[in-house]
């Protein structure tokens, strides 16, 4: 019997939807889980297709062709750690694994380093696009051993998601863990993203009165505009869906806190690594954290004063500045990214293309956005640009449409409706556009009580002054 192209270990629901969209493109496809009801559902859903479910990991590794190519879909830290362990007694020189899951880049580049010498070749590869995505086709961005490429390629661009030139949103990303942490710096820009589009609902919702259903109704037309993206779109249908029970709009229903799987977090914790100035990533992580003390923030909804929300202005006019507020913050949230991955790169010497990483999220990922294209041109113009913000279109973008982003943080301001995002990002393109900054002063505090010394504006050296005397 002819053997089996490629293989996933773990067959929760991406893996399944995975192994699905892989067969539906003309691969044949090993299927092997731990636990026997995981398989027995895999078993049962992909019956008829060029599918084997195995039973015993000797029978999924004797499934596959060889060199055997596996891809490993398991909760990211130990569980993946456990699997290659138990998988590679059994595996040859030239076999290849994949890690798809959410891996914290060093432990991708430590597994590498465990298995050199082996002949396995490893790749950590940041799958995005949920379980729809995992189906229909993700955005894929593999990282590792640059040898496994070639072996891998086929496969990994098959299953990707196809961009509207029909270009594969795949592509090598760099040796080591490059795959993996432009997949962490892909999260921390959903947080943020996710953060400014909830900043815009709330608005409309606490200064505008607006309903869910109507608030539905602009981000659908919203989303045929400049702000078109995949989670601008699922926001307008999350807005309209009701209750079966109740008929009232089911987020009104849902409660107010928000959780999180680390990746924002992990952004925020690398960027100090690598200084590279990430607020607005880094305060959506925040929010959410703040959220989820909803016993404290209903106690101190008791407590501490503030102005009650009330808008006297023209709402249709507020809410066109309200999208661009939205589009504005979501400039500096990309270029908050596009900045970290150029830090790293720098300290890591992975050579990363950043046009060719936003070709790779302009379909399948969850950050896709009809503004991606921009972002590629803007590298195609200019590949070593130092901050998105410079290039000429968001440049011409933000001129334009700062009055009514301002205009909309300071009124949220004078109404007490916390927009994080907003006010992070328009606070981090004041002080990207400042000529001049209070650091100074920062560093006369540092040589103050600590003697760490400063640099002068009309000449050269370091200096350190007795301030007391």
């Amino acid at each position: 019997m002819a053997k089996l192209q490629f293989g996933i270990v773990g067959l929760g629901v991406m893996g399944q939807n995975l192994a699905l969209n892989l067969a539906s493109r003309g691969f044949s496809v090993a299927g092997f889980d731990l636990e026997q009801k995981q398989a027995d559902i895999f078993a049962a859903k992909t019956a008829g297709k060029n599918i084997t479910a195995c039973r015993t990991q000797v029978e999924f590794l004797d499934q596959l062709a060889q060199p055997r190519r596996m891809l490993i879909m398991v909760p990211a830290g130990p569980p993946v750690d456990a699997v290659i362990a138990t998988l590679r007694p059994r595996l040859s020189r030239g076999d290849l694994l994949i890690d798809g899951g959410n891996t914290w880049f060093r432990d991708t580049v430590r597994r590498i380093g465990e298995l050199e010498g082996s002949g396995i070749l490893y790749i950590g590869a940041g799958i995005s696009g949920g379980e729809e995505g995992a189906l229909l086709g993700p955005s894929i961005m593999p990282g590792g051993n640059p040898e496994a490429w070639p072996l891998a390629r086929p496969i990994l661009q098959a299953m990707a998601a196809k961009a509207e030139d029909g270009q594969p949103c795949c592509d090598w990303i760099g040796p080591g863990g490059a795959g993996h942490f432009v997949k962490m710096v892909h999260n921390g820009i959903e947080y943020a993203d996710m953060q400014m589009i909830s900043d815009a609902f709330w608005l409309m919702q606490k200064l505008l009165g607006l309903a869910p259903g109507e608030a539905s109704r602009i981000f659908a037309a919203w989303n045929d505009g400049e702000l078109g993206s995949y989670l601008v779109g699922i926001t307008a249908i999350i807005l309209a869906k009701q209750d079966p029970e109740t008929g009232k709009p089911l987020v009104d229903l849902i409660l107010d806190t928000a959780e999180q799987k680390g990746t924002g977090k992990w952004t925020a914790q690398v960027s100090f690594d690598v200084g590279a100035a990430v607020p607005t990533l880094a305060d959506a992580v925040y929010a959410r954290t703040l959220s989820s003390l909803k016993r404290e923030r209903v106690a101190a909804s008791a407590v501490l004063a503030g102005p009650t929300p009330a808008f006297s202005g023209d709402p249709a006019a507020f809410v066109e500045s309200i999208r661009k507020a939205l589009y504005c913050s979501k400039i500096c949230a990309y270029a908050q990214g596009f900045q970290l991955l150029r830090a790293a790169d720098q300290d890591h010497g992975w050579g990363l293309r950043l046009g060719a990483i936003s070709s790779l999220w302009r379909a399948g990922c969850i950050i896709r956005a009809q503004f991606l294209g921009k972002i590629k041109e803007a590298y195609d113009r200019t590949p070593s640009l130092a901050n998105l913000l410079l290039d000429g279109y968001f440049a011409s973008v933000t001129a334009s449409y700062q009055q009514a982003w301002r205009h909309v943080v300071a009124v949220a301001a004078e109404n007490g409706v916390p927009v994080p995002a907003f006010m992070s990002a328009l606070a981090y393109y004041d002080g990207y556009r400042s000529a001049n900054l209070p650091a100074n002063l920062l560093q006369a505090q540092r040589d103050f009580f600590g003697a760490h010394t400063y640099r002068r504006t009309d000449k050269e050296g370091t200096f350190h002054t007795e301030w007391k005397t």
